[in-house]
């Protein structure tokens, strides 16, 4: 089982978009950002969905600094597409930031391609 935790303003939401996306192989938990470094950083979790209002801020500033900039990207503002998802967990991303309002749009991309490395 994938576990991705969710945190930053729209953690409730990008949670419950999660679960209602119902892909087969992952679990979900919201967090709060130091309980997900640290549950990231013992194996406890795999991935990290942060939101605010840029998507670059606040979405992943404690884990930026806590598990570096080698495990993080930020989309900001713009909907990525699952190949971009893809090349960027090939190259070990796990934590994602992505603005607040586009959180019904990126979620549900992150989560797929997350999904099909699982399966």
């Amino acid at each position: 089982m994938t576990k991705i935790l969710t945190g930053g303003l729209g953690k409730a939401e990008v949670a419950e978009t999660l679960r209602k996306l119902d892909l087969p192989g992952l679990e979900t938990d919201v967090s709060s950002d130091m309980d997900a470094a640290m549950k990231l950083r013992a194996g406890q979790a795999d991935y990290y969905l942060g939101t605010c209002h840029t998507g670059a801020g606040a979405s992943l500033g404690l884990l930026l600094g806590l598990l570096g900039s080698d495990a993080c990207h930020t989309f900001g503002r713009s909907v990525p597409t699952e190949d971009e998802v893809t090349a960027l967990l090939d190259g070990g991303k796990k934590v994602f930031g992505f603005g607040i309002d586009q959180l019904a749009d990126t979620t549900p991309v992150i989560a797929r391609a997350i999904a099909a490395r699982t399966a």
